[in-house]
């Protein structure tokens, strides 16, 4: 049974219920009716208790993963649990503070970003991840090669200093002195622009007929920043730490289950497609378990929030991928706060 609101519980029900699920998020192991009776906050026998299991356990919230062992949550369960009964608080002043800090000292924008990954990895021991907001290169140099007759090399050289290639289509007519007219162009007029705003000026000139490049030149130049416009937006940047942490004494009893769960953290692109359903967002969005279907298998959760620049635009996503068993109820509240730090450092 999936989808069982909260008003179908008894007030017994629920009290029970929401001791299985703190006391499996705890240690990560299935609940006894002999442990709940000795709760001070029950005062049922264990044949009570076993019967309000057994009840929970039909409805779908519950499932006992051996016969003798006791219950734990389903992802159902969680769900409800993390809709409907989670109480959450805001981090302590003391914990806001050390947030703050460990993002201010690390000085620019890139080195923040790698450190709050691993600070959202520390606070929930599981794997941190940022997903880094898709900045074009702005143009320094770029300079195009002549590999073969149909092929040519394009050369990037960022502003900040970053050299990467891109091979491209050429026409076997054009001639050596043709690529060094559309290199010197590029570099001279273009230069200090976002690739995106280089083709836009380019195919401008090329329409009012306002630049000297002859034909084959103007074919150069527009094909050599075109295989680069198409790239920011094909090639998410993930940052992603702490993956040594789902790797604990309870994970290795359950070893394919983490390992499954490594392997799809390496598929960064898909991770990134993922964390793209909580940009538009209003606050942190829970995925658990089967409810996404990269981490399906491994049976994980995500908890994600995006970030926002000083004009309230979303640029990323910050959050963390663990097993179902994380605490929600602290994690939540500072991955909100996270983001909420992050954008300010922004501005």
């Amino acid at each position: 049974m999936t989808n069982v609101p909260l008003t179908e519980l008894t007030n017994r029900a629920r009290e029970i219920f929401q001791l299985v699920v703190e006391g499996y998020i705890e240690d990560g192991t299935p609940v006894g009716s002999k442990a709940l009776a000795s709760n001070d906050r029950l005062e049922l026998s264990p044949a009570s208790i076993r019967s309000v299991l057994a009840d929970l356990e039909q409805m779908g919230l519950l499932a006992a993963p051996h016969t003798s062992a006791g219950r734990m949550p389903t992802e159902t369960g969680l769900r409800l649990f993390v809709d409907g009964m989670m109480q959450v608080a805001e981090p302590s002043r003391t914990e806001q503070a050390a947030i703050e800090q460990r993002l201010l000292e690390n000085g620019p924008i890139e080195q923040a970003l790698e450190a709050t990954s691993t600070l959202l990895s520390d606070i929930s021991g599981a794997a941190g991840v940022v997903m880094i907001p898709k900045r074009e290169n702005r143009l320094k140099q770029l300079s195009l090669i002549r590999l073969s007759e149909t092929q040519g090399l394009a050369v990037l050289v960022s502003a900040d200093g970053q050299v990467e290639n891109r091979v491209f289509a050429l026409d076997a007519a054009v001639d050596s002195s043709d690529l060094e007219q559309a290199s010197n162009y590029i570099t001279g007029r273009l230069s200090g622009r976002t690739l995106a705003e280089a083709l836009k000026v380019l195919r401008h000139e090329i329409a009012s007929e306002k630049n000297a490049l002859d034909t084959a030149s103007k074919a150069l130049v527009e094909s050599g920043l075109a295989v680069w416009t198409q790239d920011p937006a094909q090639r998410p940047v993930l940052i992603v730490r702490g993956q040594a942490n789902l790797i604990d004494d309870g994970a290795l009893q359950d070893i394919e289950r983490v390992r499954s769960l490594l392997d799809d953290l390496e598929n960064k692109q898909s991770v990134a497609a993922l964390l793209e359903d909580a940009r538009t967002a209003n606050a942190t969005k829970v995925f658990i378990g089967a409810e996404n279907r990269l981490f399906a298998l491994s049976g994980s959760s995500v908890i994600a929030s995006p970030y926002r620049d000083g004009e309230g635009k979303v640029v990323g996503v910050l959050g963390v991928i663990g097993p179902t068993r994380l605490n929600y109820a602290r994690v939540v509240p500072m991955i909100d706060f996270t983001a909420r730090s992050l954008g300010k450092l922004i501005g």
